[in-house]
């Protein structure tokens, strides 16, 4: 007894020492800080960005009365499921000394201590005010047990400086608390991270500062001094697994390259897609950490592929001109490589003196002086469309711009609607010009209480709308006697196995195959119903089982497929000897979408197929993903009989599990397995013996389907909501 109390003790001080670090710690940190030129860099205006556990911290006392302090709240807030606990993020800013160190509680359980040397310097280059570097915050990482794995940290710097990484040291006070780990390296010069793969499961803190140096010749012995510091806070949570090192989910397609940037000018909207492909597991989430009123939308997961549009609206702001959006997709048990996309808040000068800019409901009309454009071809000058005339004299240039034409796009920005257009040189191709070029973006606001009538908020059509009241269901039949898959037999064959089942005394022969029907009631045109996943296992809870199909292929060794002309019914002929059901009874598990192709000469995509592009995401339409599951299916030619409370009998072999999309309700039927209805009265029916569950995968449910398992997948297809992601961002 002794000895077993001395384990614990062991066990708990090994925990203590190796194991997660504090749950007050937060899961990420990065600050981008810009010197306050009016008092000469001696404060910056700090931008806070954290990760905290769930539940999400309430920021209330953050900023104190009198403060430069502003927190930003967001209609769309960036958090995520993985790892566990939930976890969400958490911004502010505000106006602190360049050389600040504090302690930051976020709300009563997470508390942050941040130190930074961002100043003041001036360039001896252009005389300016240093700019401190960049550095994009990441979602929490994760990797494995003895799986190694490199993290490059994405770091942008303004004044072009280089930019290193190193770990923060608390003997220079930059951290508390923070014990260097074995098992992390860093590449000080590539800002790179390496997991060596050799940790105990648990989650861990790593924390750094970036430094910006003026850029050597190589040759220089010059020393290398750090213009200033900024803290980089991350967590790592290392998992237990039994798959492979090489199984991550990847992003493919048109997802934008990493540390790529885009440029933003004034009210403009910037929108990309982001595509992975996991061929082991489905995406459960693409997390996202980026600026306020970032618009993620239309994330589907359909088997191996996933997809989320992305878009943000550049309007008057306080922010930093640099906002990182970084974002990784995650698996139950594995996680994709992160990526990083820049926003660049192009600086816009205000209108020259002396223009006008007039807005009326129909059109803007703009006025401006030719003084004011020395140096401008103005026959080179056009609107976003050229079609849209420009007329100027010897004092003004004018515009008439159509709020319906012209190249006019209209965005939202908060409660406003905002109706833009650009007024710009536009250089012709075969001419290299050294002319100052303009680029002058124009801006009508209207409040959002004047913003009435249909293009004030454009919205996707419902699933209802689009497929109807979808049902899906389970059916198991013998392959000669399905009502698709019907084989047409001589009545000697037929003869030949009614004679040799019924002379078999034995109530446990079994049957070698069995049709399992996936259905749904989808009658509209050009509906398909995608299969992405099923299970079978001997106990209800599949706490054990047997992949049938995984990402959308098949397990050879036990399923095969059965062609048939119906789009809203998949047809897989099993193989129960292979299948090696120890008992009578198995259950069946399947994962299902409805797919819509939105051009009569497209399809739906092939899960499985080798020839596969990221269009067909794009050109497609799917309903939410449901998991269907059926009742005790029994793999005996002769089933005992049992009796339900009306003292029917019934033989539980053929199961029907049906779902809507209204309830989510579902019933299991059951059939005798010759085809006999138990219910002689109405041969159509089926007797209810007992209810399932069917649920949508991407919402919360009582139960969900177990952990995805290796599958064979030859190509790589990358998938998009809905033909209105162009709209979608003004919800």
């Amino acid at each position: 007894m002794t000895g077993l109390k001395l384990s614990i003790v062991l066990q708990g001080l090994a925990l203590f020492l190796f194991g997660p670090v504090c749950e007050a710690s937060s899961l990420g940190l990065t600050v981008h800080a810009v010197p306050l030129d009016s008092d000469g860099g001696e404060k910056v205006q700090a931008f806070f960005s954290a990760i905290a556990p769930s539940p999400c911290p309430d920021l209330s006392g953050l900023c104190a009365k009198g403060e430069d302090c502003l927190v930003y709240t967001t209609s769309s807030p960036f958090n995520g499921t993985k790892p566990m606990p939930n976890w969400c993020v958490r911004q502010w800013q505000k106006t602190v000394p360049s050389n600040y160190s504090a302690t930051i509680s976020l709300g009563s359980k997470t508390e942050i201590y941040v130190s930074m040397k961002a100043g003041p310097n001036i360039r001896a280059n252009n005389g300016k005010l240093n700019q401190p570097p960049y550095v994009a915050l990441l979602p929490p990482l994760r990797a494995r047990v003895n799986c190694p794995h490199d993290f490059h940290l994405p770091t942008k710097d303004l004044d072009g400086d280089k930019v290193r990484c190193r770990f923060a040291r608390p003997e220079q006070g930059e951290c508390l608390n923070c014990t260097q780990h074995s098992f992390i390296e860093l590449d000080e010069e590539e800002c790179m991270l390496a997991f060596t793969g050799e940790a105990p499961a648990g989650q861990y803190f790593i924390y750094l500062m970036a430094e910006d140096l003026i850029p050597a010749p190589t040759i220089s012995h010059i020393t290398d001094s750090p213009l200033s510091s900024i803290p980089v806070h991350l967590s790592l949570t290392v998992e237990k697994s039994s798959t492979s090192c090489s199984e991550e989910p990847v992003a493919t397609g048109d997802t934008p390259k990493d540390n790529s940037m885009l440029v933003a000018m004034p009210y403009q909207e910037l929108a990309f897609n982001v595509y992975f492909v996991s061929q082991l597991e489905s995406v459960s989430e693409i997390a996202v950490v980026g600026p306020p009123e970032l618009y993620r939308t239309g994330f589907q997961s359909v088997g191996p592929l996933a997809m989320m549009t992305m878009a943000w609206v550049r309007s008057e702001n306080k922010l930093a001109r640099l906002l990182p959006i970084c974002f990784i997709a995650n698996t139950q048990s594995l996680q994709s490589e992160p990526r990083c996309v820049w926003l660049y808040q192009r600086e816009a000068r205000s209108l020259p003196q002396g223009t006008e800019l007039t807005c009326t409901k129909t059109e803007m009309i703009l006025v401006l002086p030719i003084t004011s454009l020395d140096g401008i071809n103005l026959a080179e000058l056009q609107l976003n469309s050229p079609t849209c005339p420009i007329s100027y004299n010897s004092t003004y240039l004018t515009a008439h711009i159509s709020l319906n034409g012209c190249g006019t796009k209209t965005v939202h920005s908060g409660s406003e609607l905002v109706y833009t257009n650009t007024l710009q040189s536009v250089h012709p191709y075969t001419v290299v010009s050294r002319q100052p070029s303009l680029i002058l973006p124009l801006a009508c606001r209207i409040p959002g209480i004047q913003a009435r009538g249909p293009e004030y908020k454009v919205s996707m059509p419902t699933e209802v709308q689009t497929f109807g009241v979808v049902k899906f269901w389970l059916e198991f039949h013998r392959p000669e006697e399905g009502p698709v898959t019907k084989i047409l037999q001589s009545r000697r064959k037929r003869r030949q196995l009614q004679t040799s089942e019924s002379n078999s005394t034995s109530s446990e022969l079994r049957l070698n195959q069995l049709d399992l029907y996936v259905r749904s009631n989808c009658s509209v045109p050009r509906a398909e119903l995608i299969v992405s996943k099923c299970i079978e296992s001997e106990m209800e809870d599949f706490s054990v089982f047997h992949p049938l199909l995984q990402q959308g292929c098949l397990d050879s060794s036990s399923t095969l497929p059965v062609t048939t002309n119906q789009t809203n019914v998949k047809v897989y002929r099993l193989d129960l000897g292979n299948l090696k059901i120890k008992g009578s009874t198995m259950f069946i598990q399947c994962t299902v979408n409805l797919c819509i192709a939105t051009m009569p000469s497209q399809t739906c995509p092939n899960l499985c197929s080798r020839s596969l592009n990221s269009n067909i995401m794009v050109n497609s339409v799917f309903t939410k993903t449901y998991t269907i599951k059926s009742g005790a299916v029994s793999v005996l030619v002769n089933p005992p009989v049992t009796t339900t409370p009306d003292s029917t009998p019934t033989n539980p072999t053929t199961t029907s599990s049906s779902s809507t999309s209204a309830s989510s309700s579902t019933t299991t039927a059951t059939t005798n397995i010759n085809g006999n209805n138990a219910n002689t009265n109405n041969p159509t029916a089926a007797t209810i013996t007992k209810p399932t569950v069917a649920q949508n995968n991407q919402q919360n449910s009582t139960s969900h389907a177990p952990q995805q398992t290796s599958a064979v997948v030859a190509g790589v297809i990358l998938t998009t909501l809905s033909i209105f992601h162009q709209n979608i961002f003004l919800l």
